[in-house]
């Protein structure tokens, strides 16, 4: 089976790719989502990330409030790393249960979106790297538009990341979602095209 990573950097479009991936019947795991479980009420993650941070990373319901953390590790680059010490094992630990699952059921191809791929050390588990990836200013208005961010914010969150231009070097495949959707589109059915031929 052929083991396939996405990543990209924050608002290049790896969402939208990710669906239509999903719509095209590949089976894909979203270490997002599985990070967001990592840190779910009564889980070791949130109380390790209660006791690095404090009670004021937390809503009144106990929840994880997300924008206080977000706000503390986009600040602080070894706060960041922290964090990503303490997600990180666990969400690689069931994207490599995901991908066992798959190789049993004899899936020719299956996909594991990864924004940190490069960043947590994680590209040798992969057979394959798609990076989704547009100009930094187009990242900055998307993050400004739907976060509601400043541009001194939106910068910091991009900056916090790998640049896209290494990440783009380092792949395999490359989506560039500069252009309209139906460009995108039809760069992702190639893409397909050719890894289900590689698989």
């Amino acid at each position: 089976m052929l083991k396939v990573g996405l990543t990209g950097g924050i608002a290049t479009g790896k969402s939208y790719v990710s669906a239509r991936l999903v719509a095209a019947g590949i089976p894909l795991v979203d270490a997002d989502v599985l990070a967001r479980h990592a840190l779910d009420p009564g889980t070791p993650g949130l109380q390790a990330v209660r006791e690095r941070f404090g009670d004021g990373v937390l809503a009144a319901d106990g929840t994880l409030n997300r924008a206080r953390l977000g706000d503390i590790v986009f600040r602080d680059a070894n706060a960041r790393r922290e964090l990503e010490a303490m997600v990180h094992p666990g969400v690689m630990r069931a994207i490599d249960a995901f991908f066992k699952e798959h190789c049993s059921r004899e899936v020719r191809l299956a996909v594991a979106d990864v924004p940190l791929l490069y960043e947590v050390g994680a590209e040798p588990i992969f057979d394959r790297i798609v990076v989704v990836a547009c100009a930094r200013e187009t990242q900055v208005t998307r993050v400004m538009a739907r976060d509601g961010a400043s541009r001194e914010a939106a910068e910091r969150r991009i900056t916090a990341q790998l640049p896209i231009d290494e990440k783009v070097r380092r792949a395999h495949y490359v989506i560039r979602t500069d252009g309209s959707f139906a460009d995108t589109d039809r760069q992702v059915d190639e893409m397909m095209e050719k890894l289900r031929a590689e698989s």
